[in-house]
């Protein structure tokens, strides 16, 4: 039986947890949070040891593995002291705030045989990884351009408050909406070679950006763009769409559901010529227990079998992740640019905090920019 320790206890802690407390193989013995109302409520109704510091629930119990579902800027102190306990850790994403810190969490693994893996949850999706299939196996020919969306409803006023909206924090559209986004475009189609033409945008939000768009340029010929928008009131829950074209046909696809245009028929796949349809339901495996979606089950039991077989090889380990933050480092810097060769006045940069105490990354942005607050 592996012992669990959850570290964060809000609305994702609480998912993973509900999936991982019906695992067979686990046992959930301690959990950590900063709020003194759900340690209360967990003393009360669960039979787990509760803490408010996670180094002393790591140091005062035996434990195998971690569930890290903590504000993003807290994410690389936590990894780094659970991989220097020996820990298996499972971290909600973004990896890290920076790529620097995201490669000193890969040192600390270095030469350890632990599991590490990131919640990029589309990567379980059976659509998406269908997609990858067909992608993989050439069913549309050459990839030689493609879109890549995600709208939701999660801001739709200025919060002004809340760790999403701060900076510091790891808040904005970017690291807690778009990184899930550029994970799935990494996924299905791998980094690109370059970044151009990015903006970041605020249209709510005082102090982070609510919209990010990019586009992306790869060596062996293919282009794309990503449009990320989490105010979009015309999407009840958070939604990924891609479109790809290649030589020999097209997909389209979300979560739910792909069609597929091809030139010629694909007997092997089972498709005929022009448009296919495949719907979620054609193509999901039971899960042994359903919250929100198959993947959130899946990616958690993936992580468990990977603890169980000593296979630390992982398609959503932290080197896979840190290709995403290193992505939006980088649509930041040309969107840093973009706004410095901008003289029409309009506002394609989020609206920069008064405060002079800003993070280094936006103060990059500030410098990049050429232009002081």
């Amino acid at each position: 039986m592996l012992k669990a320790g959850f570290i964060g206890f809000g609305r994702m802690g609480i998912t993973h947890f509900s999936i991982l407390n019906t695992h067979p193989s686990v046992e959930i013995v301690a959990v950590c949070d900063q709020s003194s109302t759900m340690l209360n409520i967990l003393k009360k109704y669960v039979d787990v040891h509760v803490y408010s510091d996670y180094r002393k629930m790591i140091d005062n119990t035996e434990l195998d593995f971690v569930v890290i579902s903590t504000p993003s800027d807290s994410h690389s102190e936590i990894i780094n002291f659970a991989i220097e306990k020996n820990l298996h850790v499972f971290t909600e994403k973004p990896f890290a705030m920076t790529s620097s810190d995201g490669r000193k969490s890969l040192d600390y693994l270095e030469g350890k045989p632990l599991v590490n893996q990131v919640g990029y949850v589309n990567r379980f999706n059976e659509v998406f990884m269908e997609v990858r299939r067909l992608l993989d196996e050439k069913v549309i020919g050459d990839v030689k351009n493609f879109s890549s969306e995600m709208y939701g409803a999660t801001v739709l006023k200025d919060s002004g408050s809340g760790w999403r909206a701060k900076r510091k924090t790891g808040g904005g559209c970017m690291y807690e909406f778009a990184s899930h986004c550029i994970d799935l475009t990494i996924y299905l189609l791998g980094k690109p070679d370059k970044v151009v033409g990015s903006i970041m945008q605020s249209i709510y939000s005082s102090n982070v950006e609510d919209l990010v768009s990019s586009s992306f340029i790869y060596n062996n010929g293919c282009t794309g763009t990503i449009m990320v928008n989490w105010s979009d009131e015309t999407y009840r829950k958070p939604t990924n769409i891609v479109t790809i074209f290649g030589t020999k046909g097209k997909i389209i696809a979300d979560k739910h559901a792909y069609k597929i245009y091809l030139k010629e028929s694909d007997p092997d796949n089972g498709f005929h010529e022009r448009w296919n349809t495949r719907y979620i339901t054609n193509l999901a495996k039971s899960v042994r227990f359903y919250v929100r979606g198959n993947e959130f089950t899946r990616q958690l039991d993936y992580f468990v079998d990977c603890i169980e077989q000593g296979r630390t090889e992982n398609i959503s380990s932290f080197e896979e992740a840190l290709k995403t933050d290193v992505l939006m480092e980088e649509i930041t810097k040309d969107a840093a640019r973009s706004f410095a060769s901008n003289d029409s006045g309009a506002q394609i940069s989020p609206i920069l905090p008064k405060s002079s105490k800003r993070s280094s990354m936006w103060e990059k942005f500030l410098k990049l920019a050429g232009s002081e607050q």
